[in-house]
């Protein structure tokens, strides 16, 4: 069936700014957790980081019939950058801040709300989770990676 309203919260994490870095997702549906992504991105700074997570969630919502999302960021600065108090300078974010526009007119309504970094725990410990555990495999001689996992999804 398809999920008309989303719950969603999205984060970006780096090991150094710009380091290694990987973004968190859950997606949930009247509480209940449908979709979580955590995926390493390559080398990116924070906001990088922070603006994939975002366009991660929204094309994933789409994929699941959603019309209406409620979006939590715990990142000021693209919070803001959406809401257009801020401009978006860094050339990096320009093409990601225009996908995230023409992302967001596929819907209904967004409501995007910023949040304290500790209501945006799961996001979060996705994210992190990714970081340590590409940190662990680069400590261990017997052990290398090739290319990216592809993200398990819940649902």
């Amino acid at each position: 069936s398809l999920m008309d309203e989303l719950e969603i919260y999205t984060d970006g994490a780096c090991s150094g700014n710009p380091g290694e870095a990987a973004i968190g997702v859950v997606i949930k549906d009247k509480d209940k957790i449908i979709k979580e992504i955590a995926q390493a991105i390559g080398q990116a700074t924070n906001n990088i980081a922070e603006y994939t997570a975002l366009i991660r969630a929204l094309e994933a919502a789409k994929l699941l019939g959603a019309q209406r999302l409620c979006i939590h960021t715990d990142s000021e600065l693209m919070f803001k950058q959406i809401r257009g108090s801020y401009q978006v300078k860094a050339p990096q974010i320009k093409p990601l801040y225009e996908q995230v526009l023409l992302l967001v007119k596929q819907f209904k309504k967004i409501e995007f709300k910023w949040v304290p970094r500790e209501k945006n725990k799961d996001a979060d410990r996705l994210a992190q989770g990714v970081l340590k555990t590409k940190a662990d495999q680069s400590d261990r001689p017997d052990v290398f990676i090739i290319g990216e996992e592809s993200p398990s999804s819940k649902g």
